[in-house]
């Protein structure tokens, strides 16, 4: 007689599908800012950078701290811890198994150095690939005291030994609409035009998780032995924030508001206290980037960055 424990433990896509996320409110401050900027590496190879004091300072008598792109996708996470997948009816995984697989950020305002924003999220899509599921959630988020909409998150993740929940010969995917021109890039076959290196630090994992994102494979030994690294690993969204904040040093004059939008590829861990190489490939209004551990010769992340203007210097 066959086990119905697996029929149990598989993931339900109706119930996935139709649950209801509950809109929630995160409320920031300028501290939280500026922690989540040392913790992407801002001023870690010098203190007095002209170009990333401003995210940790009011330089120059500027009234409010600037905030980082990438700081808004800590959004899904403030309440969540691990994108809230964990209360989804039907959803079955182990939540050591998680990785991120990609991320799409669209900014349509300047981010507020504090203040609280209203966050909706639905479930863009859902995908069985036999070994592992993809789930797709799209957060976004409003500020509270206008209603008037700030940024759009969209989180790939793969879950790994969910999948298998339907026909192999016809394995299930829903999408809610056509990403593939937002996720669609090459890199470049040419010499890039600007080549940024960055040394994270042994605890770079430590100093970002203070930002929200409480995992246990980037701090605890033993979760990182059990989901097959050798120690724990740096969050995919810091190293997002290393590769960001490198095309807006190199681009944007260290200016955030220039950026529009953001894409990026988790394709492979980062162990902190290695050295980040981003190399840069200038696309107006595009630039295009990849990331690579020096140490070990290999890409761990790919993307873009979309710029409203490129500076007429470059």
């Amino acid at each position: 007689m066959a086990s119905s424990r697996n029929s149990v433990s598989k993931t339900d896509p109706k119930l996935v599908l139709s649950h209801k996320f509950a809109e929630d409110e995160v409320t920031y401050s300028e501290r939280d800012v500026a922690i989540y900027a040392l913790g992407v590496g801002a001023c870690g190879a010098d203190a007095v950078d002209t170009k990333e004091l401003h995210y940790v300072y009011h330089r120059d008598g500027q009234p409010f701290i600037k905030v980082l792109p990438t700081f808004v996708s800590l959004y899904p996470f403030k309440k969540s811890n691990g994108l809230g997948l964990v209360d989804v009816p039907g959803l079955h995984y182990d939540t050591k198994l998680l990785l991120h697989g990609q991320q799409y950020i669209e900014v349509y305002r300047p981010i507020p150095s504090s203040g609280t924003v209203v966050n909706k999220v639905s479930i863009a899509g859902l995908h069985d690939k036999g070994k592992a599921a993809i789930v797709e959630l799209e957060t976004t988020s409003y500020l509270k005291e206008t209603g008037e909409i700030l940024c759009m998150n969209r989180s790939t993740v793969f879950l790994r030994g969910a999948g298998g929940f339907s026909d192999s010969s016809k394995p299930y995917s829903y999408t809610a609409y056509p990403a593939n021109q937002i996720f669609r890039f090459s890199i470049p076959k040419s010499e890039p035009t600007v080549v940024y290196e960055d040394r994270t630090q042994n605890s770079q994992a430590l100093l970002y998780r203070l930002s929200g994102d409480y995992n246990p494979l980037h701090s605890d030994p033993s979760i990182a032995q059990i989901a097959g690294f050798t120690r724990p690993i740096q969050h995919g969204l810091c190293t997002l924030g290393f590769a960001a904040r490198a095309v807006i040093k190199s681009f944007c004059n260290g200016d955030p508001t220039a950026v529009k939008s953001i894409f990026g590829r988790f394709l492979l861990h980062v162990y902190p206290g290695e050295t980040l190489v981003t190399e840069m490939w200038l696309q107006a209004p595009r630039v295009i980037y990849q990331t690579k551990v020096k140490e070990r010769n290999q890409a761990v992340l790919s993307g873009y960055v979309e710029i409203r203007q490129i500076p007429s210097s470059l």
